[in-house]
């Protein structure tokens, strides 16, 4: 499938498994596989339900930094309807579609993980969106998905 995003079924449970050493961080390429995995997984007959998984230290840190340091403000403006069309993706998989979260799920790694239908955490895991650090909103749902799920005040 993709170099660093890959769907694999086995009896019936499809896994979109990010794997981009070392943080799963989400440039271009990972949100354009996340994409194609999602699709694929709508697509398969043989796929009954979606387990998202970034592997046992991260579940993804979220956006690649370094890649956006490159960037201009219209290059953001315009990675911004791809990134938030690739979350989405995973979010109208017409199947249960479960996160699995280890490690750190951070800005766009937690938005990934709101856009399933289930979340399964680990004890130690560390779920945020850091960019609000930064000056910068959540791009790719964030902000309404964890309101949606956890009401207004706890978000």
């Amino acid at each position: 499938m993709g170099e660093f995003v890959r769907l694999e079924v086995e009896d019936g449970i499809g896994t979109i498994r990010l794997d981009r050493p070392k943080m799963n961080a989400l440039n271009v390429q990972v949100q354009e596989e996340i994409r194609a995995a999602a699709a694929k997984a709508t697509e398969r007959a043989d796929v009954k339900a979606v387990i998202v998984y970034g592997g046992e230290k991260v579940f993804a840190a979220g956006a690649d930094i370094k890649e956006m340091q490159t960037m201009s403000y219209t290059d953001m403006v315009d990675r911004s309807g791809p990134l938030q069309s690739s979350i989405t993706a995973v979010a109208r998989i017409p199947k249960p579609v479960i996160a699995a979260i280890t490690g750190y799920a951070l800005g766009g790694g937690c938005e990934l993980a709101l856009a399933c239908d289930f979340r399964v955490v680990a004890d130690d895991a560390k779920l945020g969106q850091p960019e609000i650090l930064l000056g910068i909103i959540p791009g790719a749902g964030g902000t309404q998905r964890l309101a949606r799920l956890v009401g207004p005040a706890k978000a």
